[in-house]
């Protein structure tokens, strides 16, 4: 059976809107990718890989993409005895306003869509053949 609407919507919103401040133990990271079981391999700002948990409250409700932003918690990682180093606690699902944060990484800088020009290599497309490479009536 299907979850109800308004846990989804609920979840949904939740996710939405920053925390004011984070705890010492929180910390935002990018995803690198879904090993698989609601686990998803990240990148702190450090550079640190750590492998965390998608909590039962997201699972089949938001779904978190490759390059996309999660917050995790590793306050729970000294309990544990196995791999995973924390819980996702929330999903960056609208990147703006988090980024307007005090806590946001500098590390993470908004790469752009468009890919950067450059002089050199000066795209073809679309243009004409230069005028002297004419093979016409050889």
């Amino acid at each position: 059976m299907a979850r109800p609407k308004r846990n989804v919507l609920a979840t949904a919103q939740e996710t939405s809107t920053p925390p004011s401040t984070l705890s010492p133990t929180q910390a935002i990271a990018r995803v690198i990718k879904a090993t698989g079981n609601n686990l998803y391999s990240v990148e702190l700002p450090s550079g640190k890989t750590l492998l965390v948990e998608l909590p039962p409250r997201f699972r089949n409700t938001i779904w978190i993409k490759r390059g996309g932003y999660v917050l995790i918690d590793t306050n729970s990682s000294e309990v544990r005895d196995n791999k995973l180093n924390g819980d996702i606690v929330n999903v960056v699902r609208d990147e703006k306003d988090w980024r307007k944060e005090t806590y946001w990484p500098k590390e993470f800088v908004k790469k752009s869509s468009y890919g950067e020009e450059s002089g050199d290599d000066e795209s073809v497309v679309g243009k004409m053949p230069p005028a002297g490479d004419s093979d016409i009536g050889a």
